[in-house]
């Protein structure tokens, strides 16, 4: 017998979003560390807010919507508002119920600025790193550091000489003919985003307005334990490498790999007087190496030039996934904050991972 077509839908619905969602349904792991993590981090939450007055949508539901942006790569906090309206996965993740309205994108705008000055996303990141340290999940010995090129949300109009009047010729969106002129940074900066820097990641590769961001990642099982965005320049990956080789806790002596722009003598000298064998690739081409046969000799040299590119797959989720190719925020603190949530986020689906192959 043939069903009805009915266009009338029910009013009412007597199955909660829990049963909705399939019990082998991968966010479901994902959502139980989340909410440990979250749990311990409510002290944090509570120096942020007054204790006072009306209250604000939890900042651990913003956190859990801020996941869901970046795990389903959803472009814009309007659109991530559009889809927890109506997607019930969604609603179920972050915790409302089917009746509860959805927020405002501007929420997202005005919650930031206070995020941003607690630290949360770094905080939320250690103790995503925390809960991979009580699971087994992070050594202690052999650790890979790189760094990448972050696009900014300024175009090439926008790079203009630093003594600029500010009147422009043709509108909001004038022409502009760049051929010929010398442009550097330190004679022009962004209007846009005054943190951008012009920067070209290799001879023959077109100049972009970028950020640098920087990851360590433990070898042993591939998640990341220090992130960070800074201003891009030709030193910044080798600064930036010294300073998170000094922050790995312990005092024995550990291995760091990196690939063959770390090798000058200046970084590798300033590693080993850290504690770190610098197990960095040589860089033979038309200069001496500073890594020497005492380093190459032996085994877990080889090894690390194996597992060091394993931190590609960070970033290259980062970047597809995480919509860290370009950055939608402006300014070196934004991009830092989103990068480095970005990074807990993938050691959180990295987490599950190990976790369910075991």
């Amino acid at each position: 017998m043939r069903g009805d077509d009915a266009g009338q839908v029910a009013g009412f619905s007597y199955i909660s979003p829990e049963q909705r969602v399939p019990k082998d349904h991968p966010l479901r792991p994902l959502l139980a560390i989340v909410n440990d993590v979250l749990g311990r981090m409510s002290p944090v939450f509570d120096e942020l807010y007054s204790h006072t007055g009306r209250p604000s949508i939890p900042p651990e539901r913003l956190l859990r919507a801020l996941l869901l942006q970046v795990l389903y790569t959803v472009r814009s906090e309007r659109m991530l508002m559009e889809q927890l309206d109506y997607n019930l996965l969604f609603r179920w993740f972050v915790g409302l119920n089917m009746d509860d309205p959805i927020w405002d994108p501007t929420v997202f705008t005005k919650n930031r600025d206070r995020l941003l000055a607690g630290e949360v996303a770094e905080i939320f990141f250690q103790e995503v790193l925390e809960e991979a340290r009580r699971r087994g999940l992070l050594s202690d010995e052999h650790f890979t550091v790189d760094g990448t090129l972050i696009e900014a949300w300024a175009s090439h109009k926008s790079f203009k000489p630093k003594e600029h009047d500010g009147d422009d010729e043709g509108g909001r969106n004038p022409t502009v003919d760049f051929r010929g002129q010398k442009r550097k940074n330190d004679t022009h900066a962004s209007t846009t985003d005054p943190d951008a820097r012009l920067y070209r990641k290799s001879d023959g590769a077109e100049s972009r307005l970028c950020y640098m961001g920087h990851l360590m990642m433990d070898n042993r099982y591939g998640i990341a334990t220090q992130a960070r965005v800074t201003i891009a320049s030709g030193t910044a990956e080798r600064e930036v490498a010294v300073k998170m080789a000094g922050a790995i806790p312990g005092t024995r002596r550990v291995t760091v790999g990196a690939d063959k722009n770390y090798d000058t003598q200046d970084c590798v000298q300033q590693l080993r007087d850290r504690g770190v064998t610098p197990h960095v690739a040589q860089n033979d081409k038309n200069r001496r190496s500073a890594i020497d046969g005492r380093t190459t000799r032996h085994v877990g040299y080889a090894t690390s030039q194996v597992k060091r590119k394993s931190i590609e797959q960070i970033y290259g989720w980062a970047k597809t996934i995480g919509l860290m190719r370009k950055t939608r925020h402006r300014g070196v603190g934004r991009v830092d904050w989103m990068f480095v949530f970005t990074t807990a986020a993938f050691n959180l689906v990295r987490i599950r991972n190990l976790v369910g192959a075991t």
